[in-house]
């Protein structure tokens, strides 16, 4: 611990890179595990839904680990790609993310809350993160 006694002033650039980690697998799995039980209880086409959010929801994660990780490699110095290609990645994630949007939406007649669940899927993985960050 540090001098403050506070747990959350000792977290390092590896327990962020870590937490996102985590954050997009519990993610992932817990949107697979709910689009199966969606899939039998209310139809493929509300599954279908769930699965797209969750799409985007753990690319989002993805690509903000990416940006972390660019950031702390600007911070110290370190060889990194170009910003270009930084930017590009982003918002070309934006697009896809959009393109699912509107795909899914116009395709699929499902529950549009289980889309909203899917997308929520990431918050609340990264609420997890943050409460076991703050108990430790």
């Amino acid at each position: 611990m540090t001098e403050s006694g506070l747990p959350i002033f000792d977290f390092t650039d590896a327990d962020l890179k870590a937490a996102l980690r985590r954050a997009f697998k519990a993610t992932v799995i817990a949107g697979i595990v709910l689009a199966i039980v969606l899939a039998f209880v209310y139809g493929w086409q509300t599954s279908g839904l769930l699965l797209a959010g969750t799409v985007i929801s753990a690319t989002g994660l993805w690509e903000w680990q990416r940006l972390v990780e660019f950031i702390n490699a600007r911070l110290d110095n370190q060889k990194t790609t170009g910003v270009g290609r930084v930017i590009t990645s982003f918002s070309l994630r934006l697009l896809l993310a959009g393109g699912i949007l509107y795909g899914s939406l116009k395709c699929f007649h499902g529950s549009v809350y289980a889309l909203v669940a899917g997308l929520m899927l990431g918050v609340l993985a990264l609420t997890v993160e943050a409460v076991r960050m703050i108990r430790s």
